[in-house]
């Protein structure tokens, strides 16, 4: 993306619909005078009391103990420096965004203007009530070491300072799991340190913590060496200070098995990394650029073992991997401070979980047929969805053992189903979908390319690198949007009514008249077809000039999905296509389906669009719970609707057992599993989460995932067309640019699928 675009993309993204990334949503009823008198006055008093009489009870009867506060004094912001409090507020709301979605914290971020840590903790101090725990935040050392220490010692809540000991956790873990890869020992490795701040000396300390020896270690700043021969050297410096004759990175680096990079970009060369003992472990987590070059340092020395702080390479030392999960255990066993104990545990939740077999909800993802434990594999992936039970349990156990907790859990194997509950946002489901299309990206067809708006998806697909995009539609029209929206990229554009492609056009007439001279077309409608986008796109598909293809955006439905119909055939053993819709609920991903095709199909051919849903909820990564809905619950009614649903279960249960799926059921009960449990325990959905619903005809489904689009504000990403043998989707008529860019990626990993498949 250029930086004029990038620019412009970003500001409108923290100003526009609302300014600002987090909001207050009410959690409780409000909708009735009697909603709002228990809410405040007079009923609001009520829990006051209790709380005035029992302090503890504030946890009870408020959200304290789910809400952290964001505080900072703007002084260390990223890599921008000290731009003060108001600067660093989008930075802080951000923070507050990455608490929510991982790990479901509730959060207020805090600016403050106060440079003098005296100042500062007094302010922090004052407002703490209001909060359960405390995450510091681009504060610049050596202040931070002294307002951390201070609030932790004057606070009974968790206080944490996240540049410090975020970065200091996760590349422990990959240490650990680096090491024994490299078949060293901890207590025995050299370690070069580059940067002296707060994260690079709480690094330390950590490692220290798991045996590292001091003696071992040598730290650097932007002065060299921190020998203790050096004059002026804080006392956090000087706890590192070594006597060794050593004034350079490159005198320190030599022979050296571990390098740790927290410093500035391109400062360990070659010669360096050469120098470095057998097996040699380069955490270069500088951002946005490392010490070394990723696929430098992978070709200069292939034993290396390697992790940035980049998305774009194996073994992302991300921040994101801790703070969320460490502060959810903290929180839910009431936590009076954050302890080594408590980082420790988290290190080793880590360590253990990159050993473990990854989802294949990951893999896809990643694009990745097996990730599996290893040099490219040291410390697992944000978007696994493992974190939020692994790292908060193993905190919450840690701060009961250690005497810290104030709300010790009894039931270990409940708060792990808990937090295995709190799904966060669906936008992480949206981020794989992305990520997955990135790791291998295809020629996709926008058969609309004069439409302003997919246009501008057209240039976000093509910038994030999600597909090579191809504009079909009137050149001038499309050259002239790409200069109003600074569309630079020079990419494919197609007029299928220009003289240029004639020769095409003859081609793909022909093959089409091949296809369809038994369906009453003559060669003299082939040829006038293949003018019209829709027919083209498709026969570019079919010819394989192109990968994938989407349109929809400007006509109705029926007149795009016809051409698709004749010209793309049907998958092996399929007789009639469907459509499904991804609708990103509160309670997670649900898959709706027919959409958009069947208006009323049989119990053969329910059961048949039960089993192309089946497969495309796997594409995704997710392990697919059927529930097959009807007004009534299993065989409560006799009526012909009821009956066609029982019947196509029974057919899914004797033809394709290893389908979870169960009905005819009611959507309450599909949708709330322990009202489904209670009534019904026989089913085969029992104790699970439905996360995929197949409707008995067009009119319900069609309706249903209109609804909770419109009224739920949840994203609907569909249709996605089943039973096709090309990956061919048609969007919605008048589609928002999110949605378009959310199916241009399905478009390309339904690609990549069909390919392998």
């Amino acid at each position: 993306m250029k930086k004029q675009n990038q620019r412009r993309e970003a500001l409108v993204y923290h100003a526009k619909p609302s300014p600002g990334k987090i909001e207050v949503v009410p959690k409780k009823p409000y909708r009735s005078q009697r909603d709002l008198a228990l809410a405040y006055s007079p009923g609001v008093a009520l829990p006051c009391l209790e709380i005035d009489k029992e302090k503890k009870e504030v946890y009870k009867y408020t959200n304290k103990g789910n809400l952290v506060a964001v505080i900072t004094d703007g002084s260390a912001v990223l890599g921008l420096g000290d731009i003060g409090p108001l600067a660093s507020k989008p930075v802080m709301e951000g923070k507050g965004l990455l608490f929510k979605i991982f790990a479901d914290i509730d959060v207020f971020d805090i600016e403050i203007d106060a440079k003098d840590p005296d100042k500062f903790v007094e302010v922090v101090k004052s407002i703490a009530p209001t909060f359960g725990g405390i995450n510091l935040e681009d504060i610049k050392a050596p202040q931070a070491f002294d307002i951390e220490k201070r609030l932790k010692e004057e606070l009974d809540i968790p206080v944490m300072h996240d540049d410090q000991h975020g970065t200091a956790i996760i590349s422990c873990a990959a240490l650990i799991n680096a090491l024994q890869i490299a078949n060293k020992e901890i207590d025995k490795v050299s370690i070069v340190v580059s940067g002296a701040g707060a994260a690079a000396i709480s690094c330390s300390k950590l490692y220290m913590a798991l045996g590292a020896k001091k003696k071992n270690i040598v730290m650097l700043d932007s002065k060299g060496v921190i020998r203790s021969d050096r004059k002026n050297l804080s006392k956090e410096k000087k706890a590192f200070a070594t006597n060794k004759n050593l004034n350079s990175l490159k005198d320190s680096i030599k022979n050296a098995d571990v390098f740790i990079g927290l410093s500035k970009p391109d400062i360990l060369s070659i010669a360096m990394l050469k120098s470095m003992a057998k097996d040699p472990i380069v955490f270069a987590m500088a951002n946005p650029d490392p010490e070394i070059n990723y696929d430098l340092a992978c070709s200069v020395r292939n034993d290396v073992i390697m992790a940035t702080g980049r998305s774009d390479h194996p073994n992302q030392v991300n921040n994101v991997l801790g703070f969320p999960f460490i502060f959810r255990g903290a929180l839910d066993v009431r936590a009076s401070t954050i302890n080594e104990e408590m980082k420790l545990a988290a290190v080793k939740a880590l360590a253990e979980l990159a050993k473990e077999s990854v989802p294949e909800q990951v893999n896809i993802a990643y694009g990745v047929t097996s990730m599996s434990f290893g040099r490219n594999y040291i410390i697992p992936k944000p978007f696994d969805p493992r974190l939020i039970s692994r790292v908060p349990l193993a905190v919450a156990k840690a701060a009961v053992k250690s005497g810290v907790s104030k709300k010790p859990i009894k039931d270990w194997n409940r708060y792990k189903e808990d937090l295995e509950s709190r799904l966060g946002s669906n936008q992480k489901i949206v981020r794989l979908i992305h990520d997955r299309a990135k790791s291998e990206p295809k020629r996709l067809v926008f058969a609309e390319a004069d439409q302003l708006d997919v246009l501008k998806a057209a240039q976000i697909v093509q910038e994030e690198g999600i597909a090579e995009t191809i504009l079909l539609g009137n050149r001038e029209t499309i050259e002239d949007l790409k200069e109003t929206i600074n569309f630079e990229k020079d990419v494919e554009i197609i007029d299928p009514k220009d003289r240029k492609e004639s020769k095409r056009r003859k081609i793909y007439s022909e093959i089409f008249w091949q296809d369809q001279k038994r369906r009453g077309y003559t060669k003299y409608d082939a040829k006038k077809l293949m003018r019209e986008r829709n027919y083209f796109a498709a026969m570019m598909i079919k010819n394989k000039d192109a990968d994938a293809m989407i349109s929809g955006y400007s006509r109705n439905y029926p007149s795009v999905i016809k051409p698709i119909l004749e010209i793309i055939p049907k998958a092996k053993n399929i007789k009639r296509v469907a459509a499904t819709n991804l609708m990103l609920t509160k309670i997670g991903p649900i898959f709706i389906s027919d959409t958009t095709l069947n208006v009323d199909p049989s119990a053969q051919e329910l059961a048949t669009i039960a089993k192309m849903t089946a497969k495309a909820v796997e594409m995704f990564g997710i392990k697919p719970i059927l529930a097959m809905l009807s007004f009534s619950n299993f065989g409560s009614s006799k009526f012909p609707q009821s009956n066609k649903v029982s019947e196509a279960v029974e057919i899914l249960h004797k033809t394709s057992p290893e389908i979870i799926v169960d009905g005819p059921i009611q959507s309450d009960f599909a949708l709330n599993k322990k009202l489904l449990d209670k009534r019904f325990p026989f089913s085969s959905l029992k104790s699970k989460k439905v996360n995929t619903l197949i409707l008995p005809n067009l009119d319900s489904a069609n309706i249903t995932y209109k609804i909770i689009k419109e009224l739920n504000e949840a994203l609907s990403i569909g249709p996605i067309l089943l039973g096709l043998s090309e990956p061919v989707h048609v969007i919605q008529l008048g589609a928002s640019v999110e949605e378009i860019v959310n199916m241009s990626a399905v478009a390309v990993i339904d690609a990549q699928f069909k390919k392998i498949n």
